[in-house]
């Protein structure tokens, strides 16, 4: 299938043009039949040999509906654009025009209605000029009369012509569908339709409602092209859907149907606008613009990063809800108020980060001067030094591209890390770990998450990546869960000393625990003694209970020569020590698996 829209001025011939065409009826409410205006979106199709079925997407020619027809527009690749003889170029062709080019449907046929009426000639070559000056020029053109059907052969070769010449979509992507109208049907519930530009429908499948109020799951009960069921329907297609889990009130024209994780939801865009027909005048004020992207309309706010930059003025917009976005989406920014066209929209990063630095406007500009419409996974990788995989292929990039980057550059976690990145985290680790270890010689090394914050990366689990990567020569390791020097001098020399003196006491009586005041004249803290335990020289057995490294050992050797059973009092005589002692060490060995307490409450070597 493929799927067309009209454009035009109002009142120049496209509703009867469609008519002819498909002998469909494309106004649907009465009020339009009575006063011979379209008010809103019409659809009809036929078939044409060569092309297959062609559906056309009628939208309305009033300037007060220019919101309506970007809704029709938007979603469609090509454009049947109408102009009466008799008439000729008027305002509304020329804002409609400015919409397509804007959206960036720069492919078409020209079309010269009520060639009965007036010669089609001076028509035709002021809508060549004036579609030529925003950059559709070269359309091919055709004359007609629907009245009396000259030129209707000839117009159905273009179209023809036209379909063979439009890019193939990709059924096998993920999906995407802007909703165009949302009712209920009695004994069905809520339905939809929409042009289906990505991916492919069936009946049972579940997708993600993307509306105002975030998303949500539905599931397709049925699937109809043309207003008969189908057991699938696959892009490019005018089809609707028949929805389970959603009530009619929460489905708005604007929303989009979407395959299940596989579209980003952008709170920020940072894009290129372009000129339409001249240089873009980039808005003075940020608010009181209308962002129209697919059939949604959507307030947005809008921060220049560089008016001037070569390509287009680069800005960050703000929609009022997120939208599913993609690298290289095009969009219609408008000034509602004004009633006109402000620019086209490229977008090339639908996740970008925070501005939060003065001039961060300016640096992020420069990032994105290299930036196209065409997803890159290479570059995109550069610009943010650190990406999942997964958000590339959300933002449009081609899966084997992803997977053949993943196999070039270090990662972990879903994560791809590009080599400068990880030299530079290397030497932010190194000299980080250096500056803690001076400050803080009592506790060296960094844990792995002010590791990672240190080298600004966005997970821990690259901390290890960066690493293995290899830094600066002697740069720091993982090692006992935390990022230390590579040449690890272990506790400090007065440390060292006190540790050796506590030993000294403990060569006399083992299992003589020292005091309070023992330990304190000594200079051990509660700090002191963590790093001596994990540095191997004291064995805490409770936070006030400090013996030798190989107490348990030495005291399971003297625990053995008291026979099968022994009682704690029995253990603390054998041992000379205390039950301050004795008790949480028996309770260490039984963790250890030395000893074992018996039903009756006594002890065991194992």
């Amino acid at each position: 299938m493929h799927v067309l829209c009209t454009a035009g001025h109002v009142d120049h011939g496209k509703s009867t043009l469609v008519r002819a065409l498909t002998g469909m009826e494309p106004d649907r409410f009465a009020e339009e039949r009575r006063r011979g205006m379209t008010l809103d979106l019409g659809f009809a199709w036929t078939e044409l040999p060569g092309a297959g079925t062609v559906a056309f997407v009628d939208v309305p020619g009033h300037e007060r509906f220019v919101a309506t027809m970007l809704a029709g527009a938007g979603p469609v690749p090509a454009a049947v654009f109408v102009v009466a003889a008799d008439e000729g170029w008027m305002p509304q062709s020329g804002e409609h025009a400015d919409a397509l080019a804007a959206a960036g449907v720069t492919d078409g046929l020209l079309v010269v209605t009520r060639a009965d009426l007036l010669d089609p000639e001076l028509a035709l070559d002021d809508a060549r000029a004036a579609l030529d000056a925003r950059g559709l020029g070269g359309w091919p053109a055709v004359a007609v009369s629907a009245r009396t059907g000259a030129g209707l052969d000839a117009l159905r070769v273009a179209l023809v012509a036209l379909c063979g010449r439009l890019p193939a979509p990709d059924p096998a992507g993920p999906v995407r569908l802007w909703v165009d109208r949302a009712f209920t049907v009695r004994g069905a519930g809520t339905v939809v339709t929409g042009t289906l530009r990505s991916g492919t429908v069936r009946p049972g499948d579940t997708l993600e409602l993307d509306g105002a109020d975030g998303r949500v799951p539905v599931t397709v009960r049925g699937v109809q092209e043309l207003g008969e069921p189908v057991g699938s329907a696959s892009a490019l297609a005018r089809v609707a859907l028949n929805l389970r889990g959603v009530p009619r009130e929460r489905v708005e024209r604007g929303d989009a149907l979407l395959g299940p994780g596989a579209w980003p939801a952008t709170a920020d865009a940072d894009v290129r606008l372009h000129g339409v027909g001249g240089p873009v005048e980039v808005p003075s004020s940020p608010v009181g613009l209308t962002l129209h992207v697919g059939s949604a309309a959507v307030p947005v706010r809008l921060r220049p990063l560089d008016a001037g930059a070569p390509g287009g003025p680069l800005v960050r917009l703000h929609p009022a809800r997120p939208l599913p976005l993609r690298i290289g989406d095009r969009a219609v920014l408008r000034d509602p108020g004004a009633g006109r066209i402000v620019a086209g929209v490229t977008v090339l990063d639908p996740a970008p980060p925070a501005l939060r630095r003065r001039g961060a406007a300016r640096r992020r500009a420069a990032a994105l001067a290299d930036a196209g419409a065409v997803p890159d996974a290479a570059g995109e990788l550069a610009r943010r030094g650190a990406v999942r995989a997964e958000d590339l292929l959300r933002w449009g990039v081609p899966g084997p591209e992803v997977r053949d980057l993943a196999a070039r550059v270090p990662g972990a976690a879903g994560w791809l890390l590009h080599p400068a990145t990880a030299a530079r985290a290397g030497a932010a680790l190194a000299e980080a770990v250096a500056a803690h270890d001076a400050a803080d010689p009592l506790d060296p090394g960094l844990p792995l998450a002010a590791a990672r914050r240190a080298a600004g990366l966005p997970d821990a689990a690259l901390v290890g990546v960066v690493l293995a990567a290899g830094g600066p020569a002697g740069g720091p390791v993982l090692r006992g869960g935390r990022v230390r020097a590579a040449a690890d001098a272990g506790p400090p020399e007065a440390l060292l000393a006190a540790a050796r003196r506590l030993r000294a006491d403990l060569d006399a009586a083992p299992f003589a625990a020292p005091e309070a005041a023992r330990l304190t004249e000594l200079g051990l803290g509660p700090r002191e003694l963590a790093v001596l335990e994990r540095a191997g020289e004291l064995l805490r057995v409770t936070p006030e209970v400090v013996l030798a490294p190989d107490a348990p050992e030495r005291a399971v050797a003297v625990l053995g020569g008291l026979g099968d059973e022994f009682t704690v009092a029995a253990a603390r005589q054998a041992l000379g020590s205390s039950r301050r002692v004795v008790v949480p060490l028996l309770e260490l060995l039984a963790r250890r698996g030395l000893t074992v307490r018996t039903p009756d409450g006594t002890h065991r070597v194992r």
